[in-house]
Order: C-alpha cells, then structure tokens, then sequence
C-alpha cells in the first residue's frame, strides 16, 4: 500500500511539473517560479501535503544539485576559466561588492546574526546562469558585443561558488576557525588541482571517459560525478563544488556528449529540487516577509544593471549594450536557493526560507521583463531629458534630435553584432 501511495504521489508531482514547464514555455518564461509555487502548494500548510514521496523527493533534490553544477561546469573549460579570472576579475570583484553588501545588511537589520548574512549575501549576489542563457537565446542575444561580458560575471560567480559554499558549509556546522581554515584549504587545494590537471591533462581525461555508447558514457559520468560529489562532502566540502570541478575536468566532444545525455536528468532532478525547496517553506510564513524580499529585490535588481552596465562600459561596449548586460544579469534562480537551502537544512533562521523564496519569485519574474525593457527605458529616458535641454536652451535647435543623440552615444550600435 506504502509503495502504491508513493508511485501516484511521485508521478503526480512529476505530471505536474510537466504541465507548468509547457505552460511557461507557452508563455515564454522561467517555471522556476511555478516549481516553487508547486512545492509549497504540496508541502507542510500547503493544499495537499505530501507524505510517502517526500523522502525519494529528498534525494532527488541532492542529485538535482549536483546535476546543475556538474552542467554548469560542462559550459567552460579550464583555460576560459582562468583566461576569465585574468582579464575581467575587477567586474567580478565589483559585482561582489555591489551585489553582496545589500543581502548581508539586510540580515543584520533584521537581527538574524552574521552566519545568516553570510548566507543572504550569497542569495542576492549570485545571478541565475540558466535563467539568463534562455533570456539571451529567447532575445536573439547571443551574438551581441555585450554577451560575453554577461557570461565572463556569470563564469566567475560560478568560480566564486567554489570558494564561497565550502565557507558556508563551515559556518553552518559551527565547526571552529581552524577546521573552518582547513575546509576552505581542501576546496581551493581540490579547485586547483583540478584546474592545473583540466588544462595539462584534460585530453587524457576526457579520453579515459569517453564512449561512443551514450549509455556507456551517461553511466561513466554520472557515476564519477556523484562519487565525486560524495567525497567532497565527506571531506566537509560542498558536494556541488565537487561536481562542479567533474564537469570542468571534462572537455570537447566528451563535454558535449555528455551534455546533451544529462540535459534532460538535470530538467528533471532540478525541478524537484526547487518542489523540495518549496516542501520546506510554509506559506504562511512568506506574507510577513513579503516586503522585505520587495525592497531588497528593487536594490538588487538595480545594483546588478549597474554591475552590468559598468562591467560593459569597461570592455568597450556601447551605451545601448551596457543597458541590455545590465538588464539580463538582474534575473536570480536556482543558486539563490540552492545558497538559503542549506541554511535551511542547518536550521539557521527560520524565516530565511521564505524570504529567499519570495526574493527568488520576484526576481525570476521581473529578471526576463528587465532583460527585455532596460535599454528601451534608456532610450526613452535619454531622449525625454534631450528634449528638455533643447526646450530649456534656444541654441539647443543645432542640437541633433533625441533620437540621434542616443544613437550618437551609442555608436557602435550597428555593429555590435559579432
């Protein structure tokens, strides 16, 4: 009776999940917000709480983890990795000042202790790497100046992750300085031995791993990426950056293989880890907080356009282009979450979780409708105060009209296109 209660409660929550990710796609935006919104309609004071599948849900949110950073580390080889962290470190460095900052005030304003600001200095910082590659694709963006600045921020918050989880993972345990020290020398010591070995040896790697079977090769990667996982985590460091670091190891066609293999475990697994997410927050607990995540989700949203706009402006990029890498880096997804999931789980502060779930639901919202519309609002802002200086000054009629002036400022416009 147990198992038939588990199989109709997993393959509804699976249906489900199948039918708001077509819905989104109808309607051309993220379902991260609708695979929160459905774990807390089936978790603890939702509709219909779950009971026989939530432990499977459980694992299935560990590996939904562990899928997304393995990915994400599949998109990048070591030596764009470390050309990156070379050319464009100050965007990233500013990036973490203007993105950061805000989150930890917030926590200590709210008297929630350093630990949690730690923890909610990560939530705002870290943009939704999934979230804007769709934006970017859906906007036919990818070909523009501005692109690789977008993805140069995202690729070092990616590699700020490796530090930053082990750090977290520390605090949350409350292990002391020393064992603290130690775990973040394990992570930088694993981080760098793997680089050094992706860059002089990744050939012979993705060799041993290789297949022309994809069952063979689906089997080899996904096993030595969760062995992996595990033994960071043994070893007290986070098992996404274990992943992570398996995925930038792997190169050429082996990387694209396996990509296109685990694609569609990743879709999977990952919308259960935002239901699981969802499951642990109670929505009656998201209202009192539903203004601070609004008002920390207005900052941050600005803080990011400005990230990007500077961060653009830096790599020569025009004014029209600055706005749009602004407007795409604003969107936040599955790291915020993965980020307040473990302080959750350590049981932190209690209403950590539904802040960062509204925070997360705003800015996934919005994140899409800021990529699409900063640069028209630009525009039209422009030409509103160009028009004002010529209505306000007669020799202002030698003055091109506002809508050469913005173009004059952007003159690399026509050609921003790679």
């Amino acid at each position: 009776m147990h198992s038939a209660v588990f199989l109709i409660e997993f393959g509804a929550i699976i249906l489900a999940l199948g039918l708001l990710g077509r819905f989104a796609g109808r309607f051309q935006f993220s379902p991260i917000p609708l695979y929160l919104l459905a774990g807390l309609a089936f978790g603890q004071g939702g509709l219909l709480p779950l009971g026989a599948s939530e432990e499977f849900v459980a694992i299935g949110a560990e590996i939904g983890v562990i899928l997304l950073l393995l990915m994400l580390g599949l998109e990048y080889t070591a030596s764009d990795l470390v050309s990156n962290l070379k050319t464009q470190y100050p965007a990233g460095l500013v990036d973490m000042t203007l993105n950061a900052v805000p989150g930890a005030v917030a926590a200590l304003l709210m008297g929630w202790g350093p630990v949690a600001a730690v923890v909610l200095a990560g939530v705002t910082w870290i943009s939704s790497s999934g979230v804007i590659a769709k934006v970017l694709g859906d906007l036919g963006r990818l070909g523009n100046r501005e692109t690789p600045v977008i993805l140069s921020i995202l690729v070092l918050e990616d590699l700020a992750m490796a530090v930053y989880l082990p750090i977290i993972t520390a605090l949350l345990a409350g292990v002391g300085l020393a064992a603290g020290s130690l775990t973040l020398a394990i992570a930088l010591g694993a981080a760098g031995v793997v680089l050094f070995l992706a860059v002089r040896y990744g050939r012979l790697i993705s060799r041993f791993v290789s297949s022309d079977d994809p069952e063979k090769l689906l089997l080899v990667v996904l096993g030595l990426t969760i062995l992996v996982a595990g033994l960071a985590q043994q070893l007290q460091v986070s098992a996404a950056v274990g992943a992570f670091l398996v995925g930038i190891a792997l190169s050429g066609e082996v990387a694209e293989g396996a990509h296109s293999l685990l694609a569609p475990l990743r879709d999977l697994f990952a919308a259960v880890f935002f239901v699981f997410f969802g499951l642990h927050t109670d929505p009656a607990s998201i209202p009192p907080v539903l203004l601070p995540a609004l008002a920390l989700a207005v900052v941050t949203a600005c803080t990011k356009i400005a990230t990007g706009y500077w961060a653009a402006r830096r790599a020569g990029v025009s004014v029209r282009g600055r706005w749009r890498a602004g407007g795409a880096l604003v969107a936040r997804g599955e790291f915020s979450i993965v980020i307040a999931g473990l302080a959750v789980a350590a049981g932190i502060e209690p209403m950590l979780g539904p802040l960062a779930t509204a925070y997360v639901l705003i800015l996934v919202i919005v994140g899409p409708l800021t990529a699409r519309y900063t640069q028209p609002v630009a525009d039209h802002v422009s030409g509103v105060i160009a028009r004002r200086r010529m209505a306000g000054d007669p020799a202002a009629a030698v003055v091109p009209g506002p809508r050469e002036t913005v173009e004059s400022l952007d003159g690399q416009d026509a050609g921003e296109r790679s």
